[in-house]
């Protein structure tokens, strides 16, 4: 197990943004294009733009 230094490493935020993928996805089935749609989608994105910046750093 590792220690708590503070540093967040880069494979959380893939998982996350694998996970805000999988939310948007049910969620446009269910509503449609809705207000939370575009804000899964937007945040899948953020994450995994993060992910790329932390892997290119």
């Amino acid at each position: 197990m590792g220690s708590i230094d503070g540093e967040i490493p880069a494979v959380w935020f893939l998982i996350s943004s694998i996970g805000f993928i999988i939310l948007s996805v049910i969620q446009y089935k269910n509503t449609g294009k809705s207000i939370n749609t575009i804000f899964l989608s937007s945040m899948a994105i953020i994450f995994f733009a993060s992910y790329l910046i932390l892997l290119t750093k």
